[in-house]
């Protein structure tokens, strides 16, 4: 992996899961497994943060939660699901109140399956996210940098 030019931020949320998955993401930041030695911060504000690490399928009453999660966060992000529930919605599919994985609601950069997933898939879940997040930074500095410079800018063709 290659340095990256900040440190990214995680905001971690429980759509509807069994808390298994979310355990094990609380495993990551301890020593043992430390996450945070790729650079990660946890943050709890989504206006902070890089990467949405979400758990657990997702139901009627989270859906505009998450969905307003993703908005609130500034481009460009990484969406992480982590569990089959977060994936596929899981055991809970076929549940009235499950209408499936995070994927109905937001985009997903990185799947980790599991139930529960283990500390090691979800940082290397994370280690990918972090790879697609430069690459969508690179992106969406070379989409920026375009419209600056524009097809009109420097012509007197429009004055």
């Amino acid at each position: 992996m290659k340095k990256l030019a900040k440190s990214p931020w995680m905001l971690h949320y429980d759509a509807s899961s069994c808390n298994g998955c979310d355990i094990e993401v609380l495993a990551c930041t301890t020593p043992k497994y430390d996450i945070e030695r790729f650079g990660i911060i946890n943050t709890g504000d989504p206006f902070q943060a890089d990467i949405l690490l979400i758990t657990g399928g997702v139901n009627a009453q989270c859906e505009s939660v998450v969905r307003q999660l993703y908005e609130q966060m500034p481009n460009p992000k990484v969406v992480v699901a982590v569990g089959i529930c977060a994936c596929t919605g899981g055991v809970f599919k076929d549940c009235y109140n499950i209408k499936g994985g995070i994927d109905t609601v937001i985009p997903v950069d990185v799947y980790v399956p599991g139930c529960a997933a283990r500390p090691q898939a979800i940082i290397d879940g994370v280690v990918k996210a972090l790879e697609i997040l430069e690459e969508k930074r690179r992106m969406y500095k070379e989409e920026k940098k375009a419209r600056k410079e524009g097809p009109c800018s420097g012509s007197d063709e429009h004055n």
